[in-house]
Parts: structure tokens; C-alpha cells; sequence
């Protein structure tokens, strides 16, 4: 069985787009990508209507993976912001996601309000702390298949050295990879590769707009990352798209201008599935 765990043993760097719900991940996976990765913020976006703040809560992200990994195959990386809590809420949210089927569950040292890592005006809390909630998500799985992600924020408040030093102390608890949130500048990429790229898995956040140079996963991977996400480029996509249909609507009374960006009732049953739900409904029908 290929789990993403043993696909992080491979030198190409591994790409996960953004998705938000199961039919983001169903054309995901249909373009064939080998990981993908549900966004907090893009939760935020899309179920919630706002910001990437700490509005979110647990039961909502589950109830997302879980309708996710009921649909496709392809390996899920959970963004669990801070755990929703202290520790003991870092196990519940890793049991939890987990059983909804998570490959790996990414936690990240920031305090509250937590909000989106290309933001200004975060806090984190402090390095014992977090190293507590890291060691609980590590107690709380029930297979080392489920792999535990730490992510610091400290770059923003603290400054490189103490980021990667952070880093450092998360890697000691026994974490399977790493992300340092935000990095600036290819100098300070190289920096965070020349210390963990040869111990650890290390995941690259390309944020459109956002603090970190947008390179490709191709580039990315001959610095010396190992995951690439692009976590909120499908909500960015889908709201320009969107922006231009209700115009267009509103504009034309009809949907006429925009058919040929659009698929059409058959072209969306193909994708989604529809012949074979229904050959396979017909099928216990005839027994």
C-alpha cells in the first residue's frame, strides 16, 4: 500500500493543492495529484463566508475531511490550526481527525486569535507549551501512519534563528515533518533547508499575494523541500470565477456568455460520477 508516509521517502517533492470540500478533492484527484491538502483558511472562505481568523472550529473541519475522504483516495493533509485548544483538545482534534480518515494532521504554535500565516499581528505561545501539545497529538494517534506536521509562526514575532531553533524542539518531540511559516526570502528558504532538509520533511506554503516568493514545487524541491502546497489558490480560483458568472448573469439575464467555461449537466454528472452511482443503485435493484 503507497501511504503518504512512504511517498515522503521519495526525492521528488511532493505537490498538495488546496482543497475545500469533496468536489474540490474529486477534480483534485482526477488531474491526478498524489496528496492533496484542506486549507483552514479556505474552509473559512467557503463555509464560513470569512476570514481566516480562528472562526473555524473542530467540528467543522471534521465534518469537511470527513465528507472528503469518504469521496477520493488520495492522501489528506488536515490543516488543525492550533489544535483548537490546549493539549487535551490536540487529542481529541487528532483522534477525531484521524478516524475521519486524515494522512496527516498539521499543527501550528500560534496563540489566540490565530489567524491566517500571512497575516500581520500574530502571537505564539511558548515553545514548552507547544512541545506539550506535540507530544499529546503523538500519544493521541493510533497509527504512526498518521503523520504529526509542526508549524511555527515564530518567524513574524521572534525572528528567523528563533523559528528554527523552535523547529529545532518540535523535531525533538518526534514530529514527521516540518513547516516554517512565511519565510521571506530565498535566503531565509535556503537557511531552513540547510538545517532540516536532510532530517526531515519540510513543506514549502506558496500563498499567492502572500510573505514567501511563489516558486514551483520543481524549484522548491531542488532547495530541498519535500511538500509544496498552494492551500488557498483553488478558493482564490473559484471566487474569481464566480465573480465573473454572477456578473455576467446579473449583466446578461442568462448564463449564454459564460457556456464556454462551464460544463453542462452531463459534463458535470461525467465528473462527479452520476452513470455509475446509478448502474450501481440498478444493480441491488436486480438482485
Amino acid at each position: 500500500m503507497n501511504t503518504l508516509k512512504s511517498r515522503l521517502t521519495e526525492p521528488q517533492a511532493l505537490l498538495a493543492p488546496g482543497i475545500f470540500d469533496a468536489l474540490t478533492a474529486l477534480v483534485a484527484e482526477q488531474a491526478g495529484f498524489e496528496a492533496l491538502y484542506l486549507s483552514g483558511a479556505s474552509i473559512a472562505y467557503t463555509r464560513l463566508g470569512r476570514s481566516d481568523i480562528g472562526l473555524t472550529t473542530f467540528s467543522e473541519v471534521e465534518d469537511t475531511l470527513a465528507r472528503i475522504t469518504e469521496r477520493v483516495r488520495t492522501p489528506v493533509i488536515v490543516d488543525a490550526d492550533t489544535g483548537f485548544g490546549n493539549a487535551l483538545n490536540v487529542q481529541r482534534t487528532v483522534r477525531g481527525f484521524e478516524r475521519a480518515g486524515a494522512a496527516m494532521v498539521q499543527l501550528e504554535d500560534q496563540g489566540f486569535p490565530k489567524r491566517c500565516g500571512h497575516l500581520d499581528g500574530k502571537s505564539v505561545v511558548s515553545t514548552a507549551e507547544m512541545c506539550g501539545k506535540l507530544h499529546a497529538a503523538l500519544d493521541a494517534r493510533h497509527s504512526d501512519q498518521t503523520l504529526i506536521l509542526a508549524r511555527t509562526d515564530a518567524l513574524a514575532i521572534e525572528g528567523l534563528d528563533a523559528a528554527l531553533d523552535r523547529a529545532e524542539a518540535y523535531l525533538a518531540c518526534g514530529v514527521d515533518a516540518l513547516f516554517i511559516e512565511a519565510l521571506r526570502t530565498p535566503e531565509q528558504m535556503d537557511a531552513a533547508c540547510q538545517r532540516f532538509a536532510q532530517r526531515v520533511p519540510l513543506l514549502a506554503n506558496m500563498v499567492e499575494g502572500g510573505k514567501t516568493p511563489v516558486q514551483s514545487a520543481q524549484e522548491l524541491g531542488q532547495r530541498g523541500f519535500r511538500i509544496v502546497i498552494f492551500p488557498g489558490g483553488t478558493a482564490r480560483a473559484v471566487a474569481h470565477t464566480l465573480q465573473r458568472y454572477y456578473a455576467s448573469l446579473h449583466s446578461h439575464q442568462t448564463t449564454a456568455p459564460m457556456r464556454d467555461v462551464m460544463l453542462d449537466f452531463d459534463q458535470l454528472n461525467a465528473l462527479i460520477g452520476t452513470p455509475e452511482l446509478l448502474a450501481l443503485g440498478q444493480s441491488y435493484a436486480e438482485r
